[in-house]
C-alpha cells in the first residue's frame, strides 16, 4: 500500500471538484438534471447519468489510491502493461476502462484487468474478446468506437459509421460480451468539423444503434476540451485526464 502525499491529494481533490462542477453545469445547461455525486447528473430525458472516467495513463498508482479516497471508482487506461500493473495494486472496488487501441496479442491480458473496453472497432477483435471474457469468467462491457473524422490518423481508431451495425451484431451475439453503446473522439481542432457537429452526428448514430439494440444506450464521448458539447448530445461517460491529475508526466 502506497502513501500518497498530502499536497498531491489536495491538488487532485481541487481539480476533481472543478471537473465535477463543469459536468453538473453542463447537465443543467442541457436539461439533464441538477448534477450531483461524483460528477453524475440526473436522467433529464436520457437513459443514463454522466459517469466521470479519470484517465490515469502515465500517472502513478498512488494517484489511483488518491482518487479512490476521493470517491472516484472509474478509471481509464490506454496501455495494457501499465494498466495491468496498476490494477494489481489498486484498492478494491475500482472499475477499469480500456480506452486505448487494442492489439490482438494483448487481448487476454487486457480482459484480465478491464471491466469495459471502449475501443472495439473491427470484426477481428470480437471473437478474441469473447474468448478472453469466457476464459476469465467475466462479462465484458464493450463500446464500439466510431470514426467521426475521416482525416484522423489511422492510430486514432474507429469503425466507419456504415460498418457500425454489422459490428454491433457480432458483439451482441458473442458470449461473454455486453454491447454497451458507442465511443468516439471529436475531430482534432485543426479539422473543419466542430466538436458539437461531430457529437450531433454521434447522437444520430446512437439512435440508429438503439433502434436495433435497445439496451445499448451508453455514449462514451467528451474530454477536457469538449465535455460540455458531448454532454449536450447525450454523452453518458466523459474521459478526463490532465484536467484532474495535472500536466501529464513525460514518458521516455
Amino acid at each position: 500500500m502506497l502513501h500518497p502525499d498530502f499536497s498531491r491529494a489536495t491538488a487532485i481533490a481541487e481539480n476533481l471538484s472543478r471537473a465535477e462542477l463543469r459536468i453538473s453545469q453542463a447537465c443543467r445547461t442541457s436539461g439533464r438534471g441538477n448534477g450531483g455525486n461524483g460528477g453524475n447528473c440526473g436522467n433529464g430525458g436520457y437513459a443514463d447519468p454522466v459517469t466521470l472516467i479519470v484517465v490515469t495513463k502515465t500517472y502513478p498508482e498512488s494517484d489511483v489510491e488518491i482518487l479512490h479516497g476521493l470517491g472516484v471508482r472509474n478509471v481509464g487506461e490506454n496501455r495494457d502493461q501499465e494498466a495491468r500493473a496498476k490494477a494489481s495494486l489498486s484498492p478494491e472496488g475500482m472499475i477499469w476502462h480500456m480506452i486505448g487501441q487494442i492489439q490482438r496479442n494483448k487481448i487476454n491480458s487486457i480482459v484480465a484487468w478491464a471491466d469495459f473496453v471502449h475501443t472495439c472497432d473491427r470484426m477481428e477483435l470480437v471473437t478474441p474478446l469473447s474468448r478472453a471474457a469466457l476464459n476469465h469468467s467475466k462479462e465484458l462491457g464493450v463500446f464500439i468506437q466510431v470514426n467521426l473524422d475521416p482525416a484522423a490518423p489511422a492510430n486514432r481508431g474507429g469503425v466507419q459509421p456504415s460498418e457500425m451495425l454489422p459490428l454491433a451484431a457480432q458483439i451482441a451475439a458473442a458470449p461473454g460480451l455486453t454491447l454497451m453503446g458507442l465511443m468516439a473522439v471529436a475531430p482534432h481542432p485543426s479539422t473543419a468539423i466542430a466538436a458539437a457537429g461531430a457529437f450531433e452526428r454521434l447522437a444520430g448514430l446512437s439512435s440508429a444503434l438503439v433502434a436495433e439494440y435497445p439496451h445499448a444506450t451508453y455514449l462514451s464521448a467528451g474530454m477536457s476540451d469538449d465535455l460540455e458539447e458531448a454532454i449536450a448530445h447525450g454523452a453518458t461517460h466523459v474521459r478526463l485526464g490532465s484536467a484532474i491529475l495535472g500536466e501529464r508526466p513525460v514518458v521516455e
